[in-house]
């Protein structure tokens, strides 16, 4: 199995911040990425301190989303900048990963 150094990088967004949509289509013009996942949160607060959750008798529009992918350390920072000039991405977060491929991937 090869294991080559990369970059997790996490967008903490709210469903009425912004269309995913946006978000999805700016990750796709920025870089060749191989993935990204999207995180619906039932229930969670940002910087105003005020909860937002669903419950089952409404539908909730304002709910967490956390948008999720990895590549090399150099392409995740590149994709991170030019998403921030194409939109105000206030909470991202990134760490160091260890990305393993097996050969039978294919």
């Amino acid at each position: 199995m090869k294991s080559d150094a990369a970059t997790m990088a996490r967008i903490y967004l709210s469903e009425g911040d912004m269309s995913i949509d946006q978000v999805l289509t700016g990750l796709r013009r920025a870089g060749a990425i191989k993935g990204v996942t999207v995180y619906r949160g039932i229930a969670g607060y940002g910087l105003s301190g005020r909860v937002h959750e669903a419950h089952l008798l409404d539908l909730s529009l304002d709910l967490p989303l956390v948008v999720e992918f990895f590549d090399t350390p150099e392409q995740v920072q590149a994709i991170l900048q030019a998403l921030q000039g194409q939109m105000d991405l206030s909470q991202v977060v990134t760490w160091p990963v260890h990305h393993s491929i097996s050969p039978n991937a294919e």
